[in-house]
């Protein structure tokens, strides 16, 4: 785990005792007893492909470590409204403040405003944390394998699917991918950012969807800019992508994801 990761997820596993202390397992249990049905993410995503689209999970993001401010008149509601009229499959929204200066009631707002599957993208630790996210409406959840051994990775996986949720599971290297294939999800997430230098290189999605086996389902994740660069990853396979930073820089975004969409 490289220090930066390592230093996120120590703050995690913090804020995390925190919550644990303000809301106990029971009131997050009660919450996500009352919480809306799942909205089938993975579905949504191999719907998209069969039609012959493109999967595009849109990220309703404020800011990021590498990149600090990315959009001043943050709205997740409007933007949320936005992804969906421009013709997104699929919705991730950011809830970890330190980092990403995202909040808990980002996802439940924007989720509402909306029928598209949405993502909690947040550093999942604990299981606490999974069943927070259905209380607060999500759909799916984000695990990361160079923040987790593999006995942690199975326990989130299992509590998702327990919740009837779906897990995207983000990969960087072969190590990773290797790992991330011995559990059940067959939404697998290649990250073309370095979390050492945090440098973003396409190459990485290109190379290790090789290594994918036909039953899973590839996401490319980060610098993904234009269509061309979707259109790249589509030669090799891969055809569902989240994609944040780029669209929330748009002044339209609405426009600016119907153009990746219809090319």
């Amino acid at each position: 785990m490289s220090s930066v990761l390592a230093e996120i997820c120590a703050k995690k596993r913090v804020h995390i005792a925190a919550t644990k202390a303000q809301k106990s397992l029971l009131e997050q249990e009660n919450c996500a007893k009352l919480a809306s049905p799942p909205r089938g993410f993975i579905k949504a995503l191999s719907d998209a492909q069969a039609a012959g689209h493109y999967g595009l999970i849109c990220e309703v993001k404020k800011s990021s470590p590498s990149k600090g401010l990315i959009r001043a008149d943050f709205d997740p509601v409007h933007i949320a409204k936005a992804y969906e009229a421009g013709g997104a499959t699929c919705m991730s929204v950011l809830t970890d403040k330190p980092y990403f200066e995202g909040i808990n009631d980002y996802l439940v707002a924007a989720r509402a405003a909306v029928s598209l599957p949405t993502l909690r993208k947040d550093f999942m630790l604990d299981t606490y944390q999974v069943t927070e996210a259905r209380g607060l409406g999500a759909d799916c959840i984000l695990l990361i394998m160079a923040c987790l051994g593999d006995e942690q990775a199975l326990e989130l996986e299992a509590a998702a699917h327990g919740y009837g949720m779906d897990v995207l599971i983000e990969v960087h290297d072969s190590s990773e991918l290797d790992r991330a294939l011995k559990l059940k999800s067959t939404l697998i997430g290649v990250n073309n950012r370095n979390l050492k230098t945090l440098k973003v290189d396409l190459q990485t999605t290109l190379d290790l969807v090789d290594q994918l086996p036909s039953d899973r389902i590839a996401v490319g994740e980060s610098g993904l800019v234009t269509r061309a660069d979707l259109d790249k990853c589509a030669e090799k396979g891969v055809n569902s992508f989240l994609i944040g930073e780029s669209l929330m820089r748009q002044d339209n975004v609405e426009a600016a994801t119907a153009a990746l969409l219809e090319g």
